[in-house]
């Protein structure tokens, strides 16, 4: 239950709670006035704006510069909780966190003592744990993580009552009961336990609703709602304009970048999300993010341009001090040399697969476990053209995934396995050039060879039929393929392909 309420991705981590500047507000503690209490200053909106930009040491000056001035402010707390976030986010700096960990109670118990008559005292509470709950996940304290998120809620689901007309509240409630929405059917009974409720259009009313009353929150929560589209339901086409349009609107705004290119690469765009990198702002302003590399090197892989794929890797793991996408990165680098064909020693690489990193994301779990699989003598040279095809279609190069697979036949694959992800495959690709009626029968195919399997590829078909005949307005049909995708177990894209589908089924009414 853990992993589906926790788990959330990454990208969704880093901008679901972009909190924004409050107001003064009436208080009960008698040694803080009216004004000081949530006073969001210039220069402190100024901050916001830098740490948003990832440029975190400027951001920090100016919270000193305004801490010399109010020191009980409350927004104090909020901005300095907020800035080491993303340090922890995108760092993953060990000795930063066990350093930094015990802050969070200290910035609770300050903003505890802040009037509660004010709206902005949960609010930032609320905020502040949301913020610990991210960092802990990215950290693998995911039990405390938990309990963070669910004390968040309740903070949250307690303003809305007292406050319902205080519009900023269902910015990160809206979030939550998205999220919480997206929960698979089975693990909903732990969440009414804990009185958690969810509810994906509902989620999606708040935010709208916060994007229509509130001028100064409309644009984060805007920023919210396209993440939400892109990572656990589906964008529209205007959603996704909207989405390449932000870098070039925010030329300075490094993490915008990041997120531009993350969702096209997602939405198969690895093309414009490598023009997106090429231009994201660099210097020694900025908090460096080595990520960056890896995503360059994704790319690259994509491409087939194994070379430059290596040395985006290589540098990723020159600059990157932190654990997770390490397994992962090797085995990339395995496949650069083992797809191209050329002398080596890939086998290297998987050995250090298995010591390097974390296996806390997917990624590096798939990583792990195709390292074992291989070393194992369990990985046939027949599966080099399927990994070609797979990450060719992930960025978007359609037709060189078509003609590295159009020769090939079912019975060409000599395991249930790869037959299914042949199948699976080929459908993909004819989903993506939109030919959905040819695609069912290959999606139909590699369900019918993955029944009684974990094969990932076996739930992602039903995810994937789901979505077509939903489009088709086909409910019944969508229904049962959503469903279908959860009953796949253990599988290494378990809970990224659940909460979609159970997402879906949320929007469809079920």
């Amino acid at each position: 239950m853990i992993k589906y309420l926790c788990g959330f991705s990454f990208f969704v981590l880093l901008f679901s709670l972009m909190a924004g500047p409050g107001g003064a507000s009436p208080g009960r503690a008698e040694d803080v006035s009216l004004e000081s209490a949530f006073n969001f200053t210039p220069r402190l909106q100024l901050a916001y704006f830098e740490i948003q930009k990832l440029r975190l040491d400027e951001a920090r000056e100016l919270i000193e510069q305004e801490r010399r001035l109010q020191p009980g402010n409350g927004v104090l707390a909020y901005l300095d909780n907020y800035a080491d976030m993303y340090y922890l986010l995108i760092t993953e700096d060990r000795n930063a966190f066990n350093r930094l960990s015990p802050k969070e109670d200290l910035r609770l118990t300050e903003l505890s003592r802040l009037p509660d008559s004010s709206p902005f005292q949960r609010l930032l509470m609320a905020e502040v744990r949301l913020h610990w709950a991210f960092a802990k996940l990215k950290f693998g304290n995911e039990v405390s993580a938990c309990w963070d998120i669910i004390r968040a809620y309740r903070l949250l689901d307690e303003n809305s009552k007292k406050f319902p007309q205080f519009v900023p509240t269902y910015k990160s409630l809206g979030l939550l009961h998205v999220l919480i929405g997206s929960v698979p059917e089975n693990y909903t009974w732990v969440t009414k336990i804990l009185g958690l409720k969810g509810n994906v259009r509902e989620g999606l009313r708040e935010l709208q609703l916060v994007q229509q009353k509130d001028a100064f929150f409309r644009q984060e929560t805007h920023l919210i709602d396209l993440l939400l589209h892109a990572f656990t339901l589906q964008l529209s086409p205007p959603q996704l304009q909207a989405l390449r349009q932000l870098p070039a609107q925010h030329p300075d705004n490094l993490l915008l970048h990041f997120f531009g290119a993350s969702v096209l690469m997602k939405e198969g765009r690895s093309e414009e999300a490598l023009a997106i990198l090429n231009k994201a702002p660099t210097g020694a302003a900025y908090l460096d993010f080595p990520f960056l590399s890896y995503m360059r090197g994704e790319i690259l892989l994509q491409k087939g341009e194994y070379k430059q794929a290596s040395v985006a890797y290589t540098r990723f793991q020159r600059d990157f001090k932190g654990f997770n996408f390490l397994k992962d990165s090797y085995f990339k680098l395995f496949l650069c040399q083992w797809l191209s064909g050329k002398a080596g020693d890939p086998e290297g690489f998987l050995a250090k697969v298995k010591k390097a990193g974390s296996t806390i994301v997917e990624s590096d779990q798939y990583a792990m476990r195709f390292a074992e699989r291989y070393l194992a003598g369990q990985v046939p040279d027949e599966q080099k053209v399927l990994f070609k095809v797979r990450y060719a279609t992930d960025g978007g190069y359609l037709k060189e995934a078509w003609k590295e697979l159009e020769p090939y036949r079912e019975e060409e694959f000599s395991s249930v396995s790869d037959r299914a992800e042949y199948n699976y495959r080929k459908g993909r690709v004819l989903q993506k050039m939109g030919q959905d009626e040819q695609a069912v029968a290959y999606f139909n195919r590699c369900v019918q060879l993955t029944r009684n399997t974990n094969l990932y590829f076996g739930a992602s078909s039903a995810l994937q039929l789901g979505y077509i005949y939903r489009e088709k307005r086909q409910r019944e049909q969508a229904i049962t393929s959503f469903r279908l995708a959860m009953t796949y177990k253990k599988h290494e894209y378990k809970n990224s392909i659940d909460n979609k589908a159970r997402a879906a089924l949320t929007e469809l009414g079920v």
